[in-house]
Parts: structure tokens; C-alpha cells; sequence
């Protein structure tokens, strides 16, 4: 059977929702562990990007595994924080998903700027994918680790070839960036217009302008005063 580097993540996707149509916890966090072998042979230009995404699946897998009847759906550790006034933690499970998910968008708009332009170099679409999701929720020092790091960007055509495998790239690429954003949207839908969850988040800085966040090296973390 021909296979791609996306391939474990596409049977993956198959099984995230559940028949009432809510998402399930463990299927999507596995869906993106799946992925962090394809950032694997970004090599160290891509290292921020997949520690900030391995530690926030850890940090909802910790959550999960506490108590995996209760926390089957996804958005149960979110509505439970909010219940307990612990969402606005800098390590709650709620700050986890929203920051795993923008971090999801990212990887999910470069994917499809290697798809639909051939003659960018990879800094240009991660340069692109960059700026159009994360750039502006973080502050200069974030951006400018970016930056730097895309100088390590490895060469388009080695990396296309070694993440091709045997299967067709360009038509696992679309199945990926097609059936995994509804999910990415489903949660910020979620985390912004979910009744008690939006006025939490509203609160303590997720919807408020660039100025009013602080930002560590990497991607950032809220932290309220």
C-alpha cells in the first residue's frame, strides 16, 4: 500500500468525532501527535514549533488520562475550568487547546502553501503561513525567533521527497489541510462563542490586542498580571 508521511494522520481524522458529532479527545490529540513526524524533517527550524505543540498534547493528555470517562470530550476540560474559574491559568488545559490549535493552523496554511505555489522556496511559505495565523497573537521577541529559525529552513525539493514516501503527496497534503480544519475552526468556535467559555477567555487576555499579551521565546503562554 502506498503510504506518505500523512497517512497515519489521515486514518486518524476518520475517527475524531464521535457518532453524536462531538470531538473526541483522544482520537484528535493523536491526529496531531501523527503529525509531529512530518516537522521531524523540518530538523532544528521547526524545533519551537513542534516543543510548544508536544507540550500542550502532554498537557491535555495528562488531563485525559486522569480521569478518561470524564474527559472524553474534548471541550469537557474547558467547560470544567470555566466552572472553576481555572481557565485563565497559564497552565490550564483551555489556554493548552487554543494554543495547540493555532499552532495546528499554522502547520495546516503551510501545508497548503507547498501545495498551491511550487516556486516558494520553504521560507516563503513558512514565512507566509506565519504571518497569516500566529504572528499576530505574538509579540516582537516571538517573531523574532521566527525568523531566525526560518533561516534553518531545510531545502523544498529534499524535503518534499523525503516526506512523499511512496504515495502521492500533493493529494495527501489536500486530504490533510481539507478534513483537519474543520476541526481547528470547531474549536476556536468553541473557545469563542461558547456562552461561558467566551466571557472567561475575554477576560484574561485571549481576545484582547497584541499590546495587552506578554510572550516568552517560542510560542507564548498567557500570563496574567
Amino acid at each position: 500500500m502506498a503510504e506518505t508521511v500523512f497517512t497515519p494522520s489521515l486514518e486518524g481524522m476518520k475517527h475524531v468525532k464521535a457518532e453524536n458529532g462531538v470531538i473526541l479527545t483522544k482520537p484528535f490529540l493523536d491526529v496531531c501527535k501523527q503529525i509531529l513526524p512530518v516537522l521531524d524533517k523540518f530538523g532544528a527550524a521547526m524545533a519551537i514549533v513542534k516543543s510548544d505543540i508536544g507540550g500542550n498534547i502532554t498537557r491535555l493528555e495528562n488531563k485525559y488520562s486522569s480521569e478518561p470517562s470524564k474527559y472524553e470530550h474534548l471541550y469537557s476540560m474547558v467547560q470544567e475550568e470555566v466552572q472553576n474559574k481555572t481557565a485563565k491559568g497559564s497552565s490550564s488545559c483551555t489556554n493548552g487547546l487554543l494554543w495547540l490549535t493555532r499552532a495546528m493552523d499554522f502547520l495546516v496554511e503551510l501545508f497548503r502553501n507547498l501545495l498551491e505555489h511550487p516556486d516558494w522556496t520553504m521560507s516563503q511559505a513558512c514565512t507566509d503561513s506565519y504571518t497569516k495565523t500566529l504572528k499576530k497573537f505574538h509579540g516582537w521577541l516571538a517573531s523574532s525567533s521566527f525568523t531566525v529559525a526560518m533561516k534553518l529552513a531545510p531545502n523544498r525539493d529534499k524535503f518534499m521527497e523525503v516526506i512523499s514516501g511512496t504515495g502521492d503527496i500533493n493529494a495527501d497534503i489536500e486530504k490533510f489541510c481539507t478534513t483537519f480544519s474543520p476541526f481547528l475552526k470547531e474549536n476556536h468556535n468553541f473557545l469563542l462563542w461558547y456562552p461561558v467559555c467566551s466571557r472567561s477567555l475575554s477576560q484574561f487576555g485571549f481576545l484582547l490586542p497584541q499590546d495587552h499579551r506578554h510572550s516568552l521565546v517560542g510560542f507564548p503562554v498567557i500570563i496574567i498580571d
